[in-house]
């Protein structure tokens, strides 16, 4: 049972590893009062690029890397667009998760021949690697975002332009960074979920650049509620892995199948409820004032 209750939570740690990451990027626009919905899609093309390039490479470092550079590349996009081009951030992250998966289907096909699983074993590494690196660059991300005077900064940016102003900040300037790290964090995100099964396999983020984003609700917009929020949520994937696996292994006897899929469905769920409930605190909250 001890073993079970570990690997349990090994695996709540390992899923809530990438969620972390992403979400404190989505952090430092929600800071910057510009939250971009864009995570998802960086994650994805992070995932394809880190497969990319482990296969041309060799290289599990370097395809890490491609993803968060990948990440960056396309979180420039939606930042220029947002600042030079006085496009709405919405639609701007909008757009990247859409143009994500439909570049990552191109590009696979016109130097693989092939839109479906790319494999990379290359960058497959041992979870334990995986989750030390996540661990070390989103207690990296948190420091800079609630300890450093850079991420002062970018919380009086998020409190208005006056206010920036007033400070001697130049709110643009904050934003645009902001979106820079939101895309290489939750690239990186991305990278090690295609390193977790040594393959870019399409639509592999399952979501998990949304659920991050609601964890930064959740969190209260805090570095350690965020990181607790998505805790829970990784907790809530390593019960939906556990069912998947008790179902494939011919037990499924004693709980119905359409329990199992319930189960799997937690995440989701969870996350359905939760920004419900959310949504309904912050409008009372308002109303209250």
């Amino acid at each position: 049972m001890l073993e079970g209750m570990g690997s349990l939570a090994f695996s709540a740690l390992a899923a809530s590893g990438p969620l972390v990451l992403a979400a404190l990027g989505g952090l430092a626009t929600e800071a910057a009062g510009s939250l971009s919905i864009a995570i998802e899609g960086y994650m994805l093309i992070g995932a394809f690029s880190a497969a990319a390039c482990g296969q041309a490479t060799g290289s599990f470092g370097l395809g890490l890397a491609a993803g968060a550079v990948a990440g960056m590349f396309l979180s420039l996009l939606v930042a220029s667009a947002h600042r030079y081009l006085r496009a709405d951030v919405f639609v701007a992250g909008l757009a990247a998760n859409i143009l994500a998966p439909g570049l990552a289907s191109v590009v696979s096909q016109a130097a693989y021949r092939t839109k479906g699983v790319l494999p990379a074993e290359a960058i497959r590494s041992n979870p334990v690697v995986i989750l030390c690196l996540l661990a070390i660059f989103s207690l990296a991300l948190a420091l800079l975002l609630s300890k450093s005077a850079f991420g002062l900064r970018l919380r009086a940016v998020g409190e208005g332009d006056d206010i920036a102003k007033a400070a001697g900040i130049e709110s643009g300037r904050y934003r645009f960074v902001a979106h820079i790290i939101a895309g290489a964090s939750s690239g990186f995100a991305g990278a090690t979920l295609a390193a977790g099964v040594g393959a870019y396999v399409p639509g592999m983020s399952t979501g998990r650049g949304w659920i991050a984003l609601v964890a930064v609700f959740l969190g209260g917009r805090r570095t350690a509620g965020v990181t607790g929020a998505c805790l829970l949520f990784g907790l809530l994937f390593a019960l939906a892995n556990s069912a998947q696996a008790f179902g494939s292994q011919g037990q499924a006897s004693s709980a119905p199948v359409d329990m199992t899929e319930l189960l799997q469905a937690l995440p989701f769920i969870a996350t359905a409820i939760a920004l419900t409930l959310w949504k309904r605190v912050e409008r009372r909250g308002r109303e209250t004032r």
